[in-house]
């Protein structure tokens, strides 16, 4: 007997741009949610976002949408503002969700949205709680960790990652799903919001970073590739690649010194110099004497050789590798992980695709995930959600407030 999906009859109307939103839409989509993307005819702003494949189709916004329904609608219209506002409010057997991180007002306000349907749910991202615009980039300069990523010989440092919009996009999901089981509780729709710099400050908060600063004034530098408050740091091998080595635990040291060779010569060597590699913050406090005793021992070996080296498990160590060495190298990054598939996506071509990383014991392994064309659902779902007959679609597309079928 086929299992449903965990979230098979949830369903969730996502107005939405950019990356917190639409990974937020994602993750519920892959369990079997179905969530209905909302653009304006055309394309939201991020619609031709890099990456873009060779016929100009954004392979951004096509892998933020995969397994969504897409719904075209002219939102600068009061047709097409009137539409959406239907859909969001459309009576069901579930809750109604309506998931965005745009700067919705007016008809689809909260307040105005209740009105419709008083047990309307609503998760909206804005960017900072005192009101003002911010995207990942801008929250993520102003909240301490630029100034302790790389060397800081040249200044702060951003990481590529959008580390916020992903965290805040999880957030998203996991607000969802509370405010719809307190729905199922009480038949009592919320409005939540969440605030994207609030993500990254209650981070910053909750790895002990402002109560360090608080109790012990701590001022944190940029340290390279050093691991902060124990023993961690990156070597270029023989062969040009570079590996990262970890050694949190006293079991993890001990097998770094076997697998090295030092376990005789490096304690000595820092007992010398009156140093100690006995605990956690004793390897942080000695990091660079260790870490040039490591290098020629990398610098002599290429890759392989390290990694033939360091079989024992109790060792955390990896390679660095690019995405394209990530795809060739890497058996995690292929079919033979149950997570990926190879997947023919329309307008794009057969590329690796991953489902979610979630594995429920009790449901079968969820799909990749189709991306839709850009309002490829707009008639559909409007006669589903709607009951709009043919006549009235087709009429609503000569007005020009949705799009083509």
């Amino acid at each position: 007997m086929t299992t449903p999906a965990p979230l098979q009859g949830l369903r969730v109307v996502e107005f939405s741009a950019f990356v917190a939103a639409p990974s937020a839409g994602l993750a519920l989509a892959q369990l079997g949610a179905e969530v209905i993307r909302v653009d304006p005819i055309g394309g939201n702003i991020d619609i031709h976002r890099a990456p873009r494949n060779v016929a100009g189709r954004s392979l951004y916004w096509a892998s933020l949408n995969r397994g969504k329904r897409s719904v075209a609608l002219n939102v600068r219209s009061a047709q097409g503002r009137a539409l959406l506002q239907r859909l969001i409010c459309a009576s069901g057997q579930g809750a109604a969700v309506f998931l965005t991180n745009l700067g919705v007002d007016g008809e689809l306000s909260y307040e105005a949205l209740a009105q419709l349907r008083p047990d309307l749910i609503m998760v909206q991202l804005v960017g900072s709680s005192d009101g003002a615009n911010a995207v990942d980039y801008t929250v993520n300069c102003a909240a301490g960790f630029p100034g302790i990523t790389g060397s800081g010989r040249d200044g702060p440092v951003n990481h590529v990652l959008p580390a916020w919009d992903l965290v805040a996009g999880q957030m998203l999901a996991f607000a969802v799903l509370a405010a719809e089981r307190h729905w199922r509780a009480t038949a009592h729709g919320q409005h939540v919001k969440l605030a994207l710099s609030d993500v990254a400050l209650a981070s910053a908060a909750n790895l002990g970073y402002l109560a360090d600063v608080e109790l012990n004034g701590t001022q944190r530098r940029a340290d390279g590739n050093f691991l902060y408050g124990a023993y961690g740091d990156s070597f270029a091998t023989a062969d040009g690649r570079h590996a990262m080595v970890v050694a949190i635990t006293d079991r993890q040291w001990a097998a770094l010194l076997r697998a090295t060779g030092l376990q005789d010569a490096l304690p000595k060597a820092a007992a010398a110099l009156g140093q100690r590699l006995d605990s956690e913050d004793a390897r942080y406090a000695a990091r660079e004497l260790i870490s040039t005793a490591l290098r020629p021992w990398f610098a002599q070996r290429t890759l392989a050789e390290v990694a033939a080296a360091f079989g024992d498990r109790a060792l955390l160590w990896g390679p660095y590798r690019s995405f394209a060495q990530m795809l060739t190298e890497d058996p995690r990054c292929s079919e033979a992980n149950p997570m990926f598939r190879r997947t023919a996506q329309p307008g794009i071509g057969e590329v690796l695709t991953a489902a979610t990383p979630l594995r429920f014991g009790a449901a079968e392994d969820a799909p990749a995930g189709i991306s839709p064309r850009l309002g490829e659902h707009t008639h559909a779902v409007l006669r589903e959600q709607l009951a709009l007959d043919d006549a009235a679609l087709q009429a609503l597309q000569r007005a020009g407030a949705i799009g083509p079928a």
